[in-house]
Order: structure tokens, then sequence, then C-alpha cells
């Protein structure tokens, strides 16, 4: 149900079916994300059994506070896959269908669901905005899966992927190459490089490669200029650039020990990357894991769904499951995401679904709206980058400019700051200009330590300085027994306020440094 509604109606029930596609562990809801829907004020219903092959049996949903029975005739239907023809005749009219809908590839289903006037949902359709990443499954999937990727080459691969030496001998760490620095190659280059193989990474974007650095892994670049993404999706290459990679695609082909593709372009066949002979360059051993298997497949000789080896001896991955062979984790985002939707599109948090098309992010998930099909929505665009400016036009007038000092002016402020500071050593008394001395060489050393320090631990840095500076409640303390009452006051003050500038130093410098170490607090 869609549109305003008056206040006193009752909350909506919410259905969590089983999956029917063969092969499928994952469920759209968990006990931890059912809490958060009645949170909502929604009621609801999970289908006997639907998250069995997740790990989540009927007793954990139950306890989490939700009922069981018949979960297609709810108002709102929550489902992983696109469902099939005899499910799509179970929806009643007025019902809201949120799954994978694959719009742009399965049109049939959209006016199978038209035609039983409802509403549906495609969570393959959340815009690349900030707002929605929250809500984007593409992503969380895609995160799992390169994680998975990467697992499964190990697995197959049979040796260690980080390089050891032991008294049997060196054992070198094994090489990877990721194609592709979305989300999930991002996933597989973190994988890789925290089991300790040598990672290398390309993608047609440039600004990609300090995330690839990040990460651990060397980023290759293809010197071939590409038109800039204006949705957060990859876009065809051009011949040009097809012909570079190539050859670097060969050349690593034969260095390398495994290779993961994960190369898409939305509403076109994935993009063919490694040929029969890079793959035929391979030495025996290899694996290849082949994430767009279900596309079609970005090398050659990959089988969907399928493991083969060829003559030469390289394992070729074609799983299109690899989210789903981690199902609680994968059911967990996938129930998340769902969650972060419909609340949403719960405004009222009344536990009734209402779409607002004014939204940039409801318009765009709605692919059947009350049985009228809505796809493709409006363009979104996104920009990777943000946009440059354009330069501004010449004034007229002259721009006024201060007077530059010359070389020689620099000079004679020099000469002037030498002297003065002869003055000050010379007829100073001793006391004084030692500790002119001292302070001086504080700055220049301090100057030079700061200058090799990177800026992004500037902050702890100082707060340590700060700290450190707090030495002067020595002094302070000193003092603080003199005769003169105005000399105690002060010392008291000074005590006061450098205390606070060691402690909050020291847990400034705690909490910063926290966040450059892994577990540390966020």
């Amino acid at each position: 149900m869609t549109g305003q509604h008056p206040a006193h109606q009752p909350p909506q029930r919410v259905g969590v079916v089983a999956e029917s596609l063969p092969g499928e562990t994952r469920v759209a809801a968990t006990p931890s994300t059912v809490r958060l829907l009645l949170g909502l004020g929604y009621e609801v219903v999970v289908e006997p059994g639907a998250g069995a092959a997740s790990g989540f049996g009927d007793d954990a949903y139950a306890e989490a506070g939700a009922g069981t029975g018949e979960a297609w005739t709810a108002d709102v239907v929550l489902k992983v896959n696109a469902p099939t023809a005899e499910e799509i005749a179970g929806l009643r009219a007025g019902t809201t269908l949120v799954a994978l809908l694959s719009p742009a590839q399965r049109p049939e289903v959209l006016e199978a669901l038209a035609a039983r006037a409802v509403t549906a949902l495609a969570l393959d359709a959340v815009p690349r905005i900030s707002r929605a990443q929250s809500m984007d499954v593409l992503s969380s999937m895609a995160n799992i899966a390169g994680y998975r990727a990467v697992i499964e080459a190990a697995h197959v691969f049979g040796r260690f992927f980080t390089g050891q030496v032991t008294a049997a001998g060196k054992v070198p760490p094994a090489k990877v190459l990721v194609a592709g620095a979305g989300v999930a190659g991002l996933a597989a280059i973190g994988a890789a490089s925290s089991l300790g193989a040598i990672v290398r990474a390309t993608d047609p974007r440039p600004e990609v490669a300090d995330q690839v650095r990040s990460l651990g892994g060397e980023y290759l670049a293809v010197d071939v200029a590409q038109e800039e993404s204006t949705d957060g999706y990859a876009r065809a290459t051009s011949a040009d650039y097809d012909r570079a990679a190539a050859e670097l695609y060969h050349e690593q082909a034969r260095d390398v020990d495994v290779v993961v593709t994960t190369a898409l372009i939305p509403g076109r066949p994935a993009p063919r990357l490694l040929t029969a002979a890079d793959v035929a360059a391979m030495r025996p051993g290899s694996v290849v894991v082949d994430m767009a298997a279900a596309q079609g497949g970005n090398v050659e000789g990959t089988v969907a769904g399928r493991s083969v080896v060829t003559d030469n001896g390289v394992t070729i991955i074609g799983y299109t499951d690899l989210a789903a062979r981690l199902p609680a984790q994968a059911s967990q985002l996938f129930g998340t995401n769902l969650v972060n939707l419909l609340r949403l599109l719960t405004p009222g948090k009344d536990g009734r679904l209402v779409l607002d098309f004014d939204d940039v992010v409801q318009r765009a998930v709605t692919v059947v709206r009350a049985g009228a099909v809505t796809w493709p929505p409006p363009p979104v665009a996104v920009s990777a980058d943000p946009p440059v400016p354009a330069p501004a036009a010449p004034s007229a007038a002259p721009v006024k400019t201060g007077p530059r000092l010359t070389a020689a002016g620099r000079s004679g402020l020099v000469g002037l700051a030498m002297a003065a500071t002869f003055l000050v050593v010379a007829f100073a008394p001793a006391q004084l200009a030692e500790n002119f001395t001292v302070f001086a060489l504080a700055v220049v050393i301090g100057y030079y330590v700061i200058g090799k320090v990177h800026h992004s631990l500037h902050t702890p840095l100082m707060s340590v300085t700060n700290a450190i500076s707090g030495i002067v409640v020595i002094g302070a303390l000193v003092q603080i027994g003199h005769e003169s009452a105005l000399v105690t006051v002060l010392s008291f003050v000074a005590i006061l306020l450098t205390s606070v500038n060691i402690f909050g130093g020291f847990a400034v410098t705690r909490r910063m440094l926290s966040m450059f170490s892994k577990g540390g607090s966020r």
C-alpha cells in the first residue's frame, strides 16, 4: 500500500518469504533485523523454514517477536531474488514487493508484477549516491563476494599466500592480480593483502589508485584517457584502452598466481579481459576467479556456476553464488540494507509504508507502482569527483598586489635578525642568553621534526607537544610557596591550567592514535 494514510489505520504486515532459487542460502531478514522492523511499527511474519539455510531457525524469529505463517499474503513482502511466475500469482493486489528484480534484464518480471496490480521495489536499482549507501544491497553483496573470491582461490591454489622462511626452505608469497577496483575488487584486494600476498590491481578509473594502495595493493595504470563515470558505475572502455589493457593482462598473466576479475557494465554483457591465450600463459596450478560469470564472464573459458581446469592446469572458478557461500553474514547485511530502506519509507515509524516520488531514492527503486511499470527512472547524475569549477574570466582591471620581497630584501632581513640576535646574546644577562639559545634551537628542531611527519598525524603530535609543554608546572610548584601572595596565586593558576593541558594533551593523543590502529575506536 502506498500514499498518505489516516493515523488510525493499523500497522501493515511484513512477510519474510523463503527463497525458491536452487542453491540460494540467504534470507531477506534475520532475527536481529526483525526486531528493527518491529521497531518501525510493522507486524512481521516469517514463512516456516525461511532462514534455515542461513542458520536462523523459526524459534529464533519467534524469540525476536515475529510470527510464523503465510508470508506471501502480507502487505509488504521481503525477498532476496525475483519471484517466479507461480510466486507472483500468489501476491495480493496492493502488495509491495521488495527484492532483487534486475529490472533492466528482466522486463517480463515487471510486466507480470504490474498485471497483479502490486508495487515493486528493486533493491538493485538503488542509486549510487551518498544518501543511499546504507541501502545499497549490491555493494554489500559485492563486498562479501570479493572476500569469498579470494578464499575460494586460496583453497584451490594449494600453497601459501604469504611468504615464509622455514627450516625446510623459503616460500615466496603468492602474486594476485585483481581486475577492477570497485566494491568487490577492493574487498578482494584487502583479503588477499591480509593473507600476505603481493597484490596488484588495475581499473580504468585512475581515481581509485589511492584506495588500492591504502589496502596494500599496487595500482597498475593503463595510460589511456577514459571518460569519467557520472552514475557511480564503470563505463564501457574505449578501443585504445582495451588494446593497452590486453597487453597488460597478458604480461601479468604470465607472472601472477591468482587472478580475480570483477569487471561489470550495467545493462551490458561482462567485458572480456582474459583470453584463452592469456590463460594458457599462466603457470600450472594458477587460479582464476571470474566474478562476472553470471553475466557472460570476463575470462574466456569460464563456465557459470562451475569450476573448470584447463589443459595447462589452470583452475577457472565461475561460481555465481559467492555471497551466498557466507549465508549468515550475507543475510545480516542484506537485511540491514532492507531495514534502512523501509526506515526511509516509513517516516512516521507507525508501520505504514509511504512512497514519495519526489525523493530521488524512492523514485529510483520503484519499478512498478500500483500496477504501472515505472522503470526506468529519471537518470541520477553522480560524479566520482567534484566538478572542477570553471576558471574565472579575466578581469579588465589590473589586479593590485602588494610589493614583493626581493632577494636583496630577504638578505637584509636575515642580516638584521642576526645582528639583533648578536646584541641580545652580547648585552643580555647570562641566563637570558642561555634561555634564548635554547628557545632558538627548539624552534629549529621542532620545525624540522614536524615537517617530516605526515599531515594526518599532526594533531596527535601537537597534542603530545602541548602535554610536554606542561612541564612549566614544575616552575609553578617551585614558586607556589613564595612569600608574595600574588606569586602564589599566579603559581596556583599556572598549575591548574598546565594540568588541564597535560591531561588533555595525552587524552587527545591516545584517541587520535587509536584511529590509526586496527581495532581502535572510531
